[in-house]
């Protein structure tokens, strides 16, 4: 048997602690929890946001893409595209929400600069060229908000799961043994009274007794 179930006033002191603190640690999760839904409702406002920004700009860029094939050649459109540098200034930090680490995505925005000449070019490939520079840009905010909500998430789970075991295993499991002990030692107190009553009466009776021999 667990000695910390023993009906003593010892154990009914650390059964209400416990009880304390569960209650407290319910309160924590779900103020937690709540956080954490509010901070991923909003990633999922802005995630949506973005999508349509991005949708609308590929449109955009693959319109003046295609209309730069049309006016100078696949063939050429693609050897300019070769010499485009590849994005290499991506750097992922970290950010703390109630004990949730989420990424933090930062790159060096780049003053553009074409990497084509702009002999035997047109206008139409300027455009694509800023449409999906801005894709790029956008794209990487939308991989922070996704990367950061599938987080939130996952925390959001995990607390939920904590909150539900104090919930309706810990706190009910030490409200039934203060409530057990409380009522054993309050029934030992009832016996230890009635006892006392009983000793004195015998008491006052032997010493009448005493007296009238």
């Amino acid at each position: 048997m667990d000695p910390n179930t023993f009906p003593t006033k010892g154990n009914l002191i650390l059964a209400k602690n416990a009880l304390a603190l569960s209650k407290q640690g319910f309160d924590l999760m779900d103020k937690k929890r709540n956080i954490l839904i509010r901070e991923l409702m909003e990633l999922i406002s802005e995630a949506s946001d973005i999508q349509n920004q991005i949708d609308e700009t590929f449109s955009n860029a693959y319109q003046a893409l295609q209309k730069a094939n049309i006016q100078m050649g696949i063939h050429q459109v693609e050897q300019i595209a070769k010499a485009v540098p590849v994005e290499n200034s991506i750097r992922i930090k970290r950010r703390s929400v109630m004990g949730t680490e989420i990424p933090k995505v930062e790159y060096e925005k780049k003053k553009q600069v074409p990497a084509y000449s702009f002999y035997h070019t047109r206008m139409s490939l300027d455009e694509a060229c800023q449409q999906f520079e801005k894709v790029k840009e956008l794209t990487i905010h939308l991989a922070e908000i996704e990367n950061s909500a599938y987080r939130l998430a996952y925390n959001i789970k995990k607390t939920q799961k904590r909150a539900n075991a104090l919930s309706n295993i810990t706190i009910p499991k030490y409200e039934k043994l203060s409530r057990e002990i409380q009522d054993y030692l309050e029934e030992k107190e009832r016996e230890e009274f009635t006892r006392q009553k009983v000793v004195k009466k015998n008491r006052m009776k032997n010493a009448g007794s005493g007296m009238m021999s």
